[in-house]
């Protein structure tokens, strides 16, 4: 997965995997289909030990049962699933929105599981929603246990991965380079004279693509022979509050900063609050910088400086190239809609 790709429009590589079947579990264990079948049943006398071999085997070959099988007689359903981190977070409900639109007048019904930035729940969700084999499956980012990526990878299904276009994804990416919009930001900021830059962010290990902004922001002030001075992050996912405090104790111990480039924006938001409260004037007394393009930036009495994302174009192409492409390529496909930086008045 480290193989890069930022620029704009598709690339495919890699070829196309067969699913995995019953015989194959049944194979790795060394046990029949019928008892495989018992096991994951959970019918009939079986002993620990087979149990737990059975169970080995389908953890290794990434197994997935068919709960529509000889009660349909099409290979799949007529639901496309779709996992997002977060319902709380703006930017995905948005996505849900252009997912949505794609899909009003196609006859498929989505399925919305949320894992709130827990790949383990991502895991268990991803196995939950593909028993039902549906037509696609809608997933954020390219960060997954390495069970969830085998099973996605073994199945059938279209798999697009939303958000995100800096790796080589498994089926379908639909998304922006955010290492791309973080170096985009420092040179943007760099452009406009400044040089003493801080940092507020949040939880980088729930957050992936936040931590590529910010790799590319870091690229960017070292083309220029700059560093951060300083940064504050916060130990959790994103927040307004939790923006407001970090820009607090990151202003309060490097007083001398002249912009602050946030994670996001509901955490720059929290940096406008903050300036308010210490009587501060963003732009003329510290520069503020997000990332998003949120409608309640924008509405802010200035409004923030920022990058703005398409979220509903990401959601509703992800769908429309899966219904114009219902099987799966040769290789995978990668769609760049892009950013645009918003000047905005706050840096």
């Amino acid at each position: 997965m480290n193989d890069e790709a930022t620029g704009p429009g598709r690339r495919r590589t890699t070829e196309q995997r067969a699913a995995v079947t019953l015989a194959d579990v049944a194979r790795v264990a060394g046990v029949s289909e019928i008892t495989v079948s018992r096991i994951l049943r959970n019918t009939g006398p079986i002993s620990e030990r087979t149990r737990a071999r059975v169970m080995a085997a389908v953890e290794q070959v990434g197994y997935v049962p068919n709960r529509i099988a000889g009660t349909l007689a099409s290979a799949t359903s007529n639901l496309m699933g779709v996992i997002i981190p977060s319902l709380s977070n703006i930017v995905f409900p948005e996505v849900l929105q252009g997912i949505h639109a794609a899909l009003a007048t196609s006859g498929f019904q989505p399925v919305v599981g949320v894992t709130d930035y827990n790949l383990d729940v991502e895991e268990r969700l991803v196995r939950a929603l593909l028993a039902w084999k549906p037509s696609a499956m809608i997933i954020a980012g390219f960060d997954h246990t390495e069970t969830t990526r085998r099973i996605l990878q073994q199945s059938r299904t279209r798999i697009a991965e939303l958000m995100d276009i800096d790796a080589v994804p498994i089926d379908i990416a639909v998304g922006l380079s955010h290492r791309s919009a973080g170096y985009d930001t420092g040179r943007y900021l760099i452009g406009r004279g400044y040089r003493r830059f801080g940092y507020v962010g949040h939880d980088w290990n729930a957050d992936r693509r936040a931590r590529r902004r910010w790799d590319g922001l870091c690229a960017a002030l070292g083309d220029a022979g700059l560093a951060l001075v300083d940064q504050a992050l916060f130990d959790g996912p994103s927040s307004t509050q939790a923006g407001r405090a970090m820009c607090d104790t990151l202003l309060r111990r490097t007083p001398s900063l002249d912009v602050v480039v946030f994670s996001n924006d509901d955490m720059a938001v929290g940096g406008v609050f903050h300036c308010y409260g210490r009587g501060l004037v963003p732009k003329r007394d510290v520069a503020l910088f997000g990332f998003n393009g949120l409608d309640i930036g924008q509405a802010l009495p200035v409004p923030l400086s920022t990058v703005r994302s398409k979220r509903y174009q990401i959601g509703k192409i992800a769908v429309e190239t899966i219904l114009q492409h219902p099987e799966r390529q040769s290789g995978p496909i990668i769609i760049d809609t892009g950013y645009e930086i918003l000047e905005g008045g706050t840096a």
